[in-house]
């Protein structure tokens, strides 16, 4: 019967056949593993931390804390030196010169093969977050005071110009294509610059839906901006081209940053209260949230392993015997692996 509606129906039974294929295909598929911690990385040390960046490029692995930058092999998370008088918040790099630099005052550059000191870099303002943009190849270092924005040339590190965002910004994020979208937390929106301009184009009001926003991630392909927000703790969904909120989602206490995988379309929120959001994208405009990873506490800043497609956070706990609380105190720094 079958080899009959194949010759003489075969518009009626191909789909058919594609379907049943299709559904058993679906049905032997496993649904994807949970996230869960892998395992955790602890360094004893003194001094306070807030960004983690993994640089990608260079199989590295960055964690500012109290006076130095500790650098990890991205791999093996096993230390891989220094760089030293370095009192910084975040860290970004220059994948094509080698360069990377410290949201500091002044900015450390440094050879990110070797770890050796390149120059330092004279700037004004309270350095915070930030980020390399890659379509001209530049720096963006956050302030909480004016400038808001000082842009570096990632090759030479000169000032290439200063720019005024009309608030306070926190994280950024780069489409590649012309665009950095900052969140500012004292306004309540989003700044979106011109790169070739060094000027602000646009700004998106997130209204009620989110207050103190401070993690970003984008879906560059669908052009889709993640925004985490502390008060209230939602992330606001927007279209990146229009600022239009898609979708609000709740997520938990104390976000601080957040990472878009573009392999497996999901954005990621780190939080304070010791949990990670994960939200997936189910259409180009349809989002849920996934799961809830808890993590540990005061965990609120992470980064992508894009090698690996794993989520790396940080924190810090008091190390045996030692008090709780004050930069100076030893503790151990946790290097937290979230994946599947």
């Amino acid at each position: 019967m079958q080899h009959h509606l194949l010759l003489h129906g075969p518009r009626r039974t191909l789909p058919l056949l594609t379907a049943l294929l299709l559904g058993c295909s679906l049905r032997l598929c496993p649904a994807a593993e949970p996230y869960k911690v892998l395992h955790v990385v602890q360094t004893p040390g003194t001094g306070g931390i807030d960004y983690v960046y993994a640089d990608n490029s260079g199989a590295k692995l960055y964690v500012p804390r109290g006076s130095e930058i500790l650098a990890f092999d991205l791999e093996t998370l096993k230390p891989a030196g220094s760089i030293t008088n370095a009192k910084a918040r975040g860290v970004a790099v220059d994948p094509g010169s080698h360069h990377g630099f410290c949201s500091s005052s002044p900015v450390i550059m440094w050879d990110t093969a070797t770890l050796a000191r390149l120059k330092t870099i004279p700037i004004a303002g309270r350095p915070d977050s930030i980020l390399f943009e890659p379509l001209t190849e530049r720096v963006y270092v956050f302030s909480h005071a004016q400038p808001n924005v000082t842009i570096l040339d990632g090759k030479t590190g000169t000032v290439a110009g200063t720019l005024d965002l009309g608030g306070e910004p926190e994280q950024g994020i780069s489409d590649g294509q012309g665009h950095v979208y900052v969140a500012l937390e004292d306004k309540n929106s989003v700044a979106v610059v011109d790169v070739k301009e060094l000027k602000v184009t646009a700004r998106y009001d997130l209204g009620e839906k989110g207050g103190a926003p401070v993690g970003v991630a984008l879906d560059v392909a669908n052009k889709v901006l993640f925004v985490f927000c502390r008060k209230p703790t939602n992330a606001v969904i927007l279209g990146a081209d229009s600022g239009r909120i898609l979708a609000v989602l709740p997520i938990g206490q104390g976000t601080d940053s957040g990472v878009f995988n573009a392999t497996t379309k999901e954005a990621f929120s780190s939080q304070g209260d010791g949990t990670m959001t994960v939200i997936r994208e189910t259409g180009p405009t349809q989002f849920e949230v996934a799961q809830t990873v808890r993590t540990k506490p005061k965990a609120k800043t992470c980064t992508l392993n894009t090698r690996k497609n794993e989520i790396i956070l940080i924190t810090t706990e008091p190390a045996a015997g030692a008090p709780a609380g004050g930069a100076g105190n030893a503790s151990l720094l946790d290097i937290i692996v979230v994946g599947r």
